[in-house]
């Protein structure tokens, strides 16, 4: 079935497949939020916590700020993956639908 690019962007698939990628977007942005600013507070809290050695030259707060910007990128890996798997294909097989 082939679409004029108006009636793709008024289907039902596309108006789910944008609000998939927002849902998907907003929880990951979410989490980031609260993983950098939960480490940010701490920061702001417990500063004896974060200064407890953990070693002859290393504090705690050093493994978890390094945690922070693992786990950023591992968000980021998270959104790449699903986007290269469910939306891409997804996005393309619509595409495909339009008249030209």
């Amino acid at each position: 079935m082939t679409q004029t690019p108006r009636e793709l962007l008024d289907s039902r698939e596309f108006r789910q497949l944008v609000a998939r990628r927002w849902r998907l977007s907003l929880i990951l942005t979410a989490a980031l939020f609260v993983i950098y600013y939960g480490f940010i507070l701490l920061v702001a809290v417990n500063k004896p916590l974060l200064a407890t050695r953990i070693g002859t030259a290393t504090t705690l707060g050093i493994p978890i700020g390094a945690a922070v910007i693992v786990l950023s990128w591992a968000l980021t890996a998270a959104y790449v993956a699903w986007s290269n798997v469910h939306y891409d294909p997804e996005a393309q097989r619509l595409r495909d639908r339009i008249r030209h």
